[in-house]
C-alpha cells in the first residue's frame, strides 16, 4: 500500500487518549491509516499522513479526536473537483512539495 505524507508537522489533528474507548471507529473510518489500536487506545501513529477530512472526528462515539476539517488536502481536492477554487488541485502524488510516497 502506498503512503502519503502532506506537509510535515501542520496537521490540525488531536486526540485525547484517556477519552478513547478503544472502539476501533477511528482506524476504521481513516483513508490514510493514521490511528493504531495500543493497550486498547487509539494512538496516532502517522500524524502527518492525516488529510483533514474529520472522518475520524466525525465518527468518534466519545469525541475524543478533534481536526480542523475543511482546511487540509481533502478540502482542496474537493475544492478542485468542484470548481470552487478556480483552478487545480496542489495536492497530487506529482507536486513533490504537498505530498511524497513512500
Amino acid at each position: 500500500m502506498l503512503s502519503y505524507e502532506y506537509l510535515k508537522n501542520v496537521v490540525s489533528l488531536t486526540l485525547e487518549e484517556n477519552r478513547c474507548i478503544g472502539c476501533l471507529m477511528c482506524t476504521m473510518v481513516c483513508p490514510h491509516g493514521v490511528f493504531e489500536i495500543v493497550s486498547g487506545r487509539a494512538r496516532i501513529t502517522y500524524r502527518d499522513r492525516c488529510m483533514e477530512c474529520g472522518a475520524c472526528a466525525t465518527n468518534c462515539p466519545v469525541e475524543a479526536i478533534k481536526v480542523a476539517s475543511g482546511v487540509g488536502c481533502a478540502q482542496a481536492v474537493l475544492n478542485s473537483i468542484t470548481g470552487r477554487n478556480g483552478k487545480g488541485c496542489c495536492c497530487t502524488i506529482d507536486n513533490p512539495a504537498t505530498s511524497r510516497i513512500k
